[in-house]
């Protein structure tokens, strides 16, 4: 993703995925049994676990925590990094192939599909991604035309909240602002930069969002019992503060569910142009085309509703 060249094994088997959102990629096209050390734990990514339970035989390291020498001990023939998170050039010196997969935006999200299954070298992985890609290109084609009619003005501000405690928001120049904007909205936050920002109830406030979306797995504040000021929002008065759903990964972030989320956001932000779409009978086919698993009602509902897996 970077542009530098480097030269992977013809087939990769042992392979360290050390960056969150990647691993939803390999399992996505079907690598998981290929993935010898995660980042991923149980815990944080449950989901990701319930439909690939092969993934809890592979080692778990903390990021960036991640060395050559163990990963060499591991047999490991092929890294996936994000540049951000683990310092990639030790293990480069240490002869270790390593493909920084960062991406910022769904272009990026679509490149990092292409290539990880070029990578894999496997049909099914190639099918899967050239059939996603086309999925995905047809959605946002589609999203563009229902809402070419619709004013600027008539496109809620809508402002995603990562974290509560501190306040973190995702403004311009992230995936999530795209879907904010595919899905007929308008970023609250558009005038910050970047994803985790870091801000004020005050300048919440003063943006005084339509619609509040708090990323998934957080619960949502309850009306006397949230930050000082939160009571005073719009969003809040009105009740039009939602819990995101997650899946496999987050759907709100960087994953290939965004799919799902832009078509989740699109019934939010606009029912009258999308609310007839059936989103619990598309997520039984994104999960079995993708994942192949059968999503049973249950498993629904508690991703729609942020939450885990029931447990067994």
């Amino acid at each position: 993703m970077t542009g530098a060249a480097v030269v992977v094994p013809a087939h990769p088997h042992r392979i360290a995925d050390l960056w969150f959102a990647h691993n939803e990629v390999l399992a996505m096209l079907g690598a998981t049994d290929r993935i010898a050390v995660t980042v991923d734990r149980p815990m944080n990514q449950p989901w990701l676990f319930r439909l690939n339970p092969q993934l809890s035989r592979a080692r778990q390291v903390m990021p960036g925590s991640a060395s050559a020498e163990g990963l060499l001990a591991d047999g490991v023939d092929l890294v996936f990094v994000s540049g951000g998170l683990t310092q990639a050039d030790p293990l480069r010196v240490a002869g270790l192939p390593v493909l920084d997969m960062t991406f910022q935006d769904v272009g990026g999200l679509l490149r990092s599909v292409a290539l990880t299954a070029d990578v894999l070298n496997d049909p099914v992985a190639r099918g899967r991604a050239s059939s996603y890609t086309a999925e995905l290109e047809e959605e946002i084609s589609y999203f563009r035309k229902k809402l070419i009619a619709v004013d600027e003005s008539r496109k809620p501000r809508v402002l995603h909240v990562m974290s509560l405690s501190p306040l973190l928001v995702d403004g311009a120049g992230t995936i999530i602002d795209q879907w904010i904007r595919y899905a007929g909205g308008r970023n609250a936050a558009g005038g910050v930069s970047g994803v985790k920002k870091p801000v004020t109830m005050e300048q919440i406030q003063v943006w005084d969002p339509d619609i509040i979306i708090v990323q998934g797995g957080l619960a949502v504040p309850e009306r006397g019992n949230a930050p000082a000021g939160w009571d005073e929002l719009r969003a809040v008065k009105q009740g039009r503060v939602f819990a995101n759903p997650v899946g496999v990964f987050p759907w709100d972030r960087y994953g290939s569910e965004f799919l799902l989320q832009l078509r989740w956001v699109g019934a939010l932000l606009h029912p009258d142009i999308f609310g007839d779409y059936d989103l619990k009978s598309g997520m039984k086919v994104f999960y079995r085309t993708y994942f192949d698993h059968e999503v049973s009602d249950d498993e629904i509902g508690r991703m729609l509703a942020g939450q885990s897996p029931r447990q067994k």
